[in-house]
């Protein structure tokens, strides 16, 4: 097992490249995390919880010079449906002590696929497979983000939009609409420009300048300022048997999914990453993650394909 294995023999020229690409990338992670934290049940400061310590336990493992690790979608969506499936309230206190639990189980999944080096068992899922899983998931956080829409699956998420069209709030619908559009617009004329962070920045001063609030718009809660607190979970707050089955199914989607996009990253870039440790360091920031109060995290292709974009070399970004 290495220890900060992308970052032998650094090359002096690559520090501002990484530097860069490691701003950018925060500035993007901030409201994402955020957001997927309160999906995962958890208030919306987890998520900065989340992407601090975890991801730097992933650095110091990983063999990917790219890959970048943070709160994510599919996690924190399996996490939100299985506390709504055991009856506890999204963002409670109850939910606050149940959800280390099962990132700290997600974490020793991880580290028992490591010791059997299960990384060869990714090979036997076929790209499509993950892609329509994930495309699955993200159409059903998509949707759950609609306010009145509830939650459960597709159809019944689908219902609910349908009977809520009249409090559809205007000034909420343009905004999303024109960002999404100058996005996908920026996207073929200027892709190496941080687009998204210009339109965070943007959406900042409009909020300070413009009655956003009077118009319906909501925005993220204040987070409380402080450190992460540490300390161990609560393991009486979930039977054990429902925390392994849980942590089972959300341990081998963030194995699968994310060593799957970090092998299709690394073809396309001329180098190979080591399965097993990958694993070992997806295990280590899920412990970490555990021990904050935070729930599982996973690799973000998204993010990582921001890190390309502006040029990330190695783990420093």
């Amino acid at each position: 097992m290495h220890l900060f294995p992308t970052l032998r023999n650094y090359k002096k020229e690559n520090l501002g490249k990484d530097i860069l690409a490691g701003l950018i990338i925060m500035a993007v992670s901030i409201p994402i995390s955020m957001g997927y934290a309160q999906i995962a049940g958890l208030p919306a400061v987890y998520g900065l919880y989340g992407s601090v310590l975890p991801i730097l336990f992933f650095a110091v493992f990983s063999t990917s010079p790219q890959f970048i690790f943070g709160v994510d979608a599919a996690p924190a969506a399996l996490v939100g449906s299985a506390l709504l499936s055991m009856g506890i309230e999204s963002g409670s206190e109850e939910a606050m002590r149940a959800v280390p639990v099962l990132t700290l189980f997600v974490a020793l999944w991880l580290f028992a696929f490591s010791y059997m080096k299960a990384g060869k068992l990714v090979n036997y899922i076929s790209a499509p497979v993950m892609g329509g899983f994930i495309t699955g998931i993200c159409t059903t956080i998509i949707l759950m983000q609609i306010p009145s829409a509830g939650v459960g699956e597709f159809f019944e998420l689908a219902v609910h939009i349908g009977e809520s069209l009249e409090k559809l709030n205007l000034p909420s619908l343009l905004l999303g609409l024109f960002a999404l559009f100058i996005l996908l617009l920026s996207k073929k004329l200027i892709p190496k420009f941080p687009m998204a962070v210009l339109l965070m920045a943007a959406g900042a001063c409009m909020t300070k300048f413009l009655p956003l609030k009077k118009w319906g718009v909501v925005t993220l809660s204040a987070v409380d300022p402080g450190l992460m607190p540490f300390a161990l979970p609560d393991l009486s707050v979930i039977p054990v048997r429902e925390a392994v089955t849980i942590s089972l199914s959300v341990a081998i989607v963030i194995m699968a999914e994310t060593l799957l996009a970090e092998n299709s990253f690394a073809q396309k870039n001329g180098y190979r990453i080591n399965d097993n440790q990958e694993i070992f360091a997806f295990a280590m920031g899920n412990l970490i993650a555990a021990l904050t109060g935070c729930c599982p995290i996973n690799g973000s292709v998204s993010r990582t394909a921001m890190g390309e974009q502006d040029q990330a070399r190695t783990q420093l970004t």
